[in-house]
């Protein structure tokens, strides 16, 4: 797939989506609101969390920058994960988005090298661009340089074997149940080494 196809895959998904100027995140505000949430006092939550009582009354009021270690800390004795401590919710309710794609029915978008299938085409403003993908290349002379793009991504393979090659580093041979997650602003190539075209999955993060 030349890197105007993969540009073109991405904007498809983009195309329905809007741009949003995201807020900086108050860290001490977030922590006393998820521990208020709790109905804890300062003294419960730094019981919970392993830390000082002074510690945590910094934290909150922005007197000090947490180490990572205090940070885990904090996410620990709140059951929360690390990055949720600095993922303010956008919503006061869960909206429950879900789309249901059958085998088949995802939207074909062909080239020379991969034959896509875009799927939950129905949801908008999708953080993430999933797709099945039928690996059509055999040797890197088929594609018009590099693959690049915004975001993260993540492959893995369905059926058949492939090739995963990369900017900065050797190429990675990969059979069925195997699976890759890499920077997509590196250059980075698939083909199929098996007799039969290889089937992936390819989610790619769209913020």
């Amino acid at each position: 797939m030349s890197t105007q196809d993969q540009t073109s895959l991405i904007r498809i998904a983009r195309d329905s989506g809007e741009h949003t100027e995201v807020e900086p995140l108050d860290l001490g505000a977030r922590v006393r609101e998820l521990r208020k949430a709790r109905k804890w006092t300062l003294e419960q939550a730094a019981t919970q969390a392993g830390l000082a009582r002074s510690t945590l009354s910094k934290i909150e009021n922005g007197q000090m920058s947490p180490t990572y270690d205090a940070l885990k800390k904090l996410a620990t004795g709140l059951e929360i994960s690390v990055p949720q401590l600095f993922t303010a919710p956008q919503r006061d309710q869960v909206i429950g988005r879900m789309a249901v794609t059958r085998m088949g029915e995802g939207s074909a978008h062909p080239t020379t090298t991969y034959e896509h299938e875009l799927l939950a085409e129905t949801l908008t403003k999708k953080q993430m661009l999933p797709y099945r993908a039928r690996v059509r290349a055999r040797s890197m002379d088929e594609f018009d340089g590099w693959v690049r793009h915004d975001g993260e991504e993540f492959l893995y393979v369905l059926t058949g074997v492939v090739r995963l090659y990369t900017e900065f580093y050797e190429p990675v041979e990969m059979r069925r149940g195997d699976s890759a997650y890499y920077d997509g602003s590196m250059g980075h190539n698939v083909i199929s080494v098996s007799d039969e075209d290889a089937m992936i999955l390819w989610v790619t993060s769209l913020t």
